[in-house]
């Protein structure tokens, strides 16, 4: 594959240009906007496999561009947030965003961020793909009215289709293919980033999107269950 095309939206130059530079060293092709307007322009025009938004923007804030650029795209969002802006943080990800990084922040934490979305993401790119070409190998996943196709990358419940972001979808597949046992945030973490946990506050947040999208009452789950101080199950039908 070609070079990872890389989106950065920061309305601070000095940051733009910094993480633009670091990005082009580790090879990948780069393209800059300083709002969420100018991003989603670039978005019409350019291939992009990874976005870098800033949360606090002006014309458009890195909140509102994450949520229109999600009705049309699943590539890995990565937010910039200043520390007083945790409830902007929770947001992103509730909103689509699959991780953050806190400003001030060392590019080499940016870029294991980077470089572990990217992995998932082309594992999911070839997944998706290799579904199109290739005979189903039965993949398949149901608990009650819950469906879930690892070769089709589909989800339903009684029958509607459920939308999913690649992460959420990794770690419902995950539960699924394990009714009934519960898996901490720090395991689930690890078996989804492959990698020891950098923290578990987004698996919260991505678990409460799962649940929004998949349960008629969210507050009474009937699927994906909270097992309070260990972790998270699919409940056994």
């Amino acid at each position: 594959m070609e070079a990872y095309h890389i989106l950065i939206v920061e309305d601070d130059k000095e940051i733009l240009d910094g993480v633009g530079i670091y990005m082009k060293n580790q090879g990948y092709e780069v393209f800059k906007a300083q709002n969420g307007l100018e991003g989603l322009k670039i978005l019409e025009k350019e291939e992009i496999h990874l976005a870098i938004i800033d949360i606090m923007m002006p014309v458009m804030d890195g909140i509102t561009m994450t949520m229109k650029l999600r009705e049309h795209y699943d590539f890995p969002v990565i937010m910039l947030s200043a520390k007083s802006e945790e409830i902007d943080k929770v947001t992103g990800l509730n909103i689509g965003a699959d991780d953050y990084v806190t400003k001030p922040f060392a590019p080499m934490e940016l870029m294991a961020r980077v470089n572990s979305q990217l992995r998932r993401y082309s594992r999911y790119l070839k997944l998706a793909a290799g579904s199109r070409t290739e005979e189903p190998k039965e993949h398949f996943y149901a608990v009650g009215g819950l469906e879930l196709n690892e070769d089709t990358v589909e989800v339903s419940v009684d029958g509607n289709p459920v939308t999913l972001t690649p992460l959420e979808f990794k770690i419902l597949a995950l539960l699924m293919r394990n009714p009934g046992r519960v898996f901490s945030p720090e395991e689930i973490y690890e078996r989804i980033w492959n990698e020891k946990p950098i923290g578990t506050e987004t698996i919260m947040v991505h678990i409460r999107n799962i649940r929004t999208k998949i349960e008629v009452n969210p507050k009474n789950p009937k699927y994906l269950k909270v097992v309070w101080g260990v972790g998270y199950k699919i409940e056994k039908q």
